[in-house]
Order: C-alpha cells, then structure tokens, then sequence
C-alpha cells in the first residue's frame, strides 16, 4: 500500500516535471525518416539540458540509443570522455554523419535541420528563463535520475516506447539511467492533439484510431492500443506495459 502510494506521488512529481517544460515533447511535429545508424545519446535524466534534447527527439519522431551517465557513474562516462573528450552532457553522436556535439541548443539545432529538414520551431528555441524552469522540473522529481545506484548488467540493451512528456515514462527512464542500462529509446509523440487523453479513450470521441502508416498506427497494430510505458528486455523475454511493473521487473532483475 505504502509503495503504490509513493508511486502516485511520484507520478505527480513526475506531472510537475513535464508542467516546468511547458509539456514539450508529447506532439510529433515532423515525423522525420530514421537514418540507417542510430542516433547515439550519452545522457542523464534529471539533467534539464539533457532534457531539451530529448524532448527535440520526440518532436521529431526519432529513436536514439540512449548510454546513461549519472553523477557516479562508470560504465559510459568513460567511453564518453574518449569521444569527446570531457565529460559533460547532453554528448549527442551521430554514426550517419560522424557529427559530434555538446551544448543542448546546438544538438537541437543539428537535428531539425539535419532530420526535420528546416529551422528550430520557435516553441524549441533557447529562452533565457529555461535553465531555471528545466532545473525546478529536476528539483520537483526529487532528482531521480540523477545519480547512479548498484546495478546487474544487461547482455544486451533494453528497448523502450516512450514520448519525452509522458509523465510515467519518466519514471522509468529515471531508473534505467540511475542503474546505468542502456536503451534504444523509440519516441512515440502524439501525432494529433485529438490523442491527448488515455490509453483507451482520447479526446476524439469513438474508438482511437492513430494517423494509418505511422510508428503509433505500427505500435497500434501489434498490441491494439499506443500506451506508454512499454519495456521489452531482449535478455529475458519480457514484455511490459505500465509503469509500476516495469520498475519492479527492473528492480527484481537489475537492481
């Protein structure tokens, strides 16, 4: 009981965190091509500047491998220093191009003009007041996210559905970054305001159907409905929706 409890504060913690960002990164706004190599991330969750980049990925529909740094952490922050030299994050890679950047606004800008094929749209443009808002949506979760815990580690790399605004799925990258697993991170952004609402019953009234050809209609067509969290870890087999499962499961097999 104790435990489902903090879960809902946690939740809402997580709400203020995605309030504090202004509720950047549910919409899809181009729905780029995936290149042939995947976009590469060393990241930290809790870290706001981090944040921005994630949220740019999800407007644009792309996946990214995400290496998770936190504070403490051993198992990327190396790999990333011999890359780029220091370590400081957002580190953004990209195999296709080579291109190697820091600096948030920078990352952004090289992805919507790289992959969104035009300018920065003005609602992911730099403001001065962002690093403060960005660091109180940090502080509102409790800096989950942010430093690393002891952790078994994976053979393989976990996969997760997720959209940078989702409040539940915040909770879990949260953990897969403080236990340091890495992830192919498959953005599923809103394509259309009527998709706000549940899982099951969106704003549009009737049965949901998503935009036909997309990665939600393709998400839709094999589990018969886009709800996110959803985990796959290739190392077990497991296949799971909901937030609450999916940081027990990952608890009980990493933590």
């Amino acid at each position: 009981m104790l435990k489902m409890l903090k879960h809902q504060v946690n939740v809402l913690e997580s709400v203020a965190t995605s309030s504090f960002s202004a509720w950047r990164g549910c919409l899809m706004i181009t729905a780029a091509s995936q290149p042939e190599q995947a976009l590469v991330l060393y990241d930290i969750e809790a870290c706001p500047y981090c944040r921005r980049v994630r949220e740019a990925l999800t407007a644009l529909h792309l996946d990214a491998d995400i290496r998770p740094c936190p504070k403490g952490g051993r198992l990327f922050r190396p790999e990333a220093e011999a890359l780029g030299g220091k370590q400081q994050f957002p580190l953004f890679h990209d195999l296709n191009t080579g291109a190697v950047l820091y600096e948030s606004a920078a990352i952004i800008d090289y992805l919507f003009r790289q992959y969104g094929r035009g300018s920065v749209p003005r609602y992911y443009q730099s403001r001065p007041w962002q690093p403060v808002l960005g660091s109180m949506g940090s502080g509102a979760s409790e800096l989950r996210g942010m430093s690393a815990r002891e952790a078994r580690r994976p053979e393989q790399g976990l996969h997760l559905w997720s959209f940078e605004g989702s409040p539940f799925s915040r909770l879990v990258r949260e953990r897969l970054c403080e236990l340091e697993i890495p992830y192919t991170l498959h953005n599923l952004g809103k394509e259309h305001w009527t998709e706000f609402g549940p899982a099951r019953q969106r704003i549009k009234p009737g049965p949901y159907r998503p935009i036909p050809g997309g990665k939600r209609d393709a998400f839709f067509q094999k589990h018969d409905r886009v709800q996110v969290p959803y985990l796959e870890d290739p190392n077990t087999g497991a296949e799971l929706f909901e937030s609450a499962r999916i940081l027990a499961y990952l608890q009980q097999t990493y933590g």
